[in-house]
């Protein structure tokens, strides 16, 4: 393990090929299994497959055109609207909700549960490499995904088999 956290590199090229099947489900098993404060899990998780949309947010993240060549797009929310329906679901009212400190836990929440997945990931063979360039427009990402009110796109990565790499003569 401490070697597969020590050999982590960014890759932002990718063959073709498609990851093996199930393998989405573990990432976000994985993701699902991080620490969360309070048991709150205020973050979620969205796979972004729609060449329309990852048009969209390639040109958000300044045209880095790996987001569209990726075989998974994943783009972590921090989430406070889900605790905030259930709330109202149950006819309360959650105090702590309009606080900085809400947002800031469910986006701490979202960058746990996204190292799990890429650590998952790369344990698979997988390369990653985090987006963070989303947030360059939190309103259009929002408008893009559909995203309700109290959600808001803290970051992304793109995940697929690494190139292959010519060997030296």
């Amino acid at each position: 393990m401490i070697a597969s956290l020590l050999d982590h590199r960014s890759v932002r090229g990718y063959r073709p090929d498609a990851p093996p099947e199930g393998t989405l489900e573990t990432l976000v098993a994985a993701a699902s299994s991080a620490a969360t404060s309070s048991n709150l899990q205020t973050w979620s998780v969205i796979s972004v497959r729609d060449p329309a949309k990852l048009a969209v947010l390639a040109e958000i993240a300044g045209g880095q055109k790996h987001i569209q060549q990726c075989p998974i797009f994943l783009v972590w929310l921090a989430d406070v609207s889900r605790n905030e329906r259930l709330g109202q679901d149950e006819g309360t009212v959650l105090e702590g909700m309009p606080y900085l400190e809400t947002f800031l836990v469910a986006a701490i929440d979202a960058a746990l549960a996204s190292q799990n997945a890429v650590v998952a990931a790369e344990s698979l063979g997988l390369s990653t490499v985090y987006i963070g360039a989303l947030r360059n427009d939190v309103v259009r990402v929002a408008e893009t995904l559909g995203l309700p009110p109290g959600v808001v796109g803290s970051s992304a990565y793109a995940s697929a088999m690494p190139p292959t790499r010519p060997r030296p003569r």
